[in-house]
């Protein structure tokens, strides 16, 4: 869909702009709110479309009132307010308050053309079912989630392009993993409401002061010590500084095994070198 709103752009000598909504709608519409959990932050959503080529993110408040626009309200305004020429849609997008599809909005046999009739102001793309160049399976957000919250990091991963991320500051925890001789970084995420994927213990890439590093990054409850409360801690190979209050970035490779309680802390020092091997 990106793709096709920077090649539309260029080919008609106009800006690829990419018009997003925060906080996230379903937060505000108090869709499964208390459950529900996002798969970008905002900072990380702009760097990735300008990743992909967009010259311009322009977010837009979302509220009650907003949401309340229909969609030939909503697609006047995005004439009226961005000067948009073009607008790219996926084929089971609905948008409005009306909740229109693109068929409703324009000829559905004719991909890239509004239906003058209807009084529209610029021209609608419509895109067919998405899938990714490393999944053939088809490509949604719900997906993904299932997949992260199932611990299968791989196939969220292929479905969106890249290895999904975590981003947070380095915070005390008990120091029971120096003890054993694997320190971790305990992190708290700048974003609450992103989404951390299923217990168990991952191989990762961490990324701190610029400088990237393997690791293995277990996210739980800490059985073998009675933790208390959901962690997510990060055991950085090759690496002995201290990094406590400064950001921590954790990329999701693989999962390598379920989280589980030892008998004692020799054997879960032991189980912890068979997971550094395998990292």
């Amino acid at each position: 869909m990106i793709e096709t709103v920077v090649s539309s752009a260029r080919e008609r000598g106009e800006e690829a702009v990419v018009v997003t909504f925060w906080p996230h709608p379903r937060t505000v519409l108090q869709q499964d709110a208390r459950d529900f959990r996002i798969l970008n932050t905002l900072e990380e959503k702009k760097a990735l479309l300008t990743a992909l080529g967009v010259d311009r993110i322009e977010i837009i408040p979302f509220t009650r009132d907003f949401a309340s626009l229909t969609a030939e309200q909503y697609i006047q305004m995005l004439h009226d307010k961005f000067d948009a020429s073009l607008i790219v849609m996926g084929y089971d997008n609905r948008i409005g308050c009306d909740k229109r599809t693109a068929a409703d909005l324009c000829h559905p046999q004719i991909v890239g053309c509004a239906d003058p009739s209807k009084g529209l102001p610029l021209d609608i793309v419509v895109l067919d079912v998405c899938h990714s160049e490393r999944s053939e399976e088809s490509v949604s957000s719900t997906k993904i989630r299932k997949y992260l919250m199932g611990g299968d990091v791989a196939t969220a991963n292929a479905m969106l392009g890249y290895e999904y991320t975590l981003t947070g500051a380095v915070v005390a925890g008990n120091r029971m993993g120096r003890t054993i001789g694997f320190p971790t970084a305990n992190m708290q995420l700048y974003e609450p409401l992103k989404l951390v994927p299923g217990n168990g213990v991952y191989a990762v890439e961490a990324e701190v002061l610029g400088v990237k590093y393997r690791g293995m990054c277990n996210i739980g409850v800490r059985p073998t010590v009675n933790g208390v409360g959901r962690t997510i801690e990060t055991h950085i190979l090759d690496f002995d500084q201290d990094i406590y209050g400064l950001p921590l970035t954790v990329r999701f490779l693989r999962r390598i095994r379920d989280e589980r309680r030892f008998d004692s802390l020799e054997a879960l020092r032991s189980q912890l070198i068979i997971d550094s091997a395998a990292v």
